[in-house]
């Protein structure tokens, strides 16, 4: 191994330790309360290094968005392989069942997302382009997931003919988003008020999306 060679896996063997340590921080303290001072703290480096390194916590709370996503887009691809789903309402189902998955295995993770997802952090001072298109890639092979699974519905008469795919994905995950968001920062509430656990509420919440958009011979939920 070259000398460049050697100080460039140096440095992104630093980098890593910089992200590792603000997850940390960020998933214990909280993104809005932690601080860049927070994050040199723990990672046990001084703050100028890790400027050297990020730009701003927003650009960290990026990188940390990403692994997130790449977390989430290999469960979903593993489940495609793994679980033959039927017709396009199965696979709809699967795509959900696997986000609650991912919530219950890396919540932490499923809270960066879905803050990102309800916020404007990728018009934020301080984070590069790359970092924001890295995420809009990652966020657009998600959301692929969503449409292909429509075109497949439309054209096996599962889902309305009438729909337009785009638009109708669009909402959909919107309403995903909202209801898995509910149904975590709420959960309390809602099971001691209403008697309703998270996931009654998941299921409750995608069978009333489906039949929004089923066609009358879509076949049962």
């Amino acid at each position: 191994m070259g000398t460049n060679e050697r100080k460039e896996k140096e440095k992104e063997i630093r980098r890593r330790d910089i992200i590792d340590a603000a997850e940390r921080v960020f998933f214990t303290k909280g993104y809005d309360l932690a601080t860049m001072d927070d994050v040199a703290k723990e990672a046990e480096f001084s703050k100028r290094t890790i400027y050297v390194y990020f730009n701003s916590k927003e650009q960290i709370y990026f990188e940390i968005m990403i692994r997130g996503y790449k977390l989430l887009i290999e469960m979903l691809k593993d489940a495609l392989h793994t679980e033959q789903a039927g017709n396009a309402i199965e696979k709809m189902k699967q795509m959900v069942a696997t986000l609650y998955r991912f919530n219950g295995d890396y919540p932490e993770y499923f809270t960066a997302i879905m803050e990102y997802e309800n916020g404007e952090l990728d018009f934020q001072n301080g984070v590069p382009d790359e970092a924001r298109e890295e995420c809009y890639a990652l966020g657009e092979e998600i959301f692929e997931h969503l449409t292909r699974t429509l075109q497949i519905g439309i054209a096996e008469g599962t889902f309305r003919s009438d729909l337009n795919v785009v638009k109708t994905a669009l909402v959909l995950w919107s309403c995903i988003v909202g209801v898995f968001s509910t149904a975590k920062k709420k959960e309390k509430y809602i099971r001691n008020f209403h008697r309703v656990t998270s996931e009654e509420l998941v299921s409750a919440a995608f069978q009333l999306i489906i039949r929004s958009i089923q066609s009358e011979n879509g076949g049962n939920l």
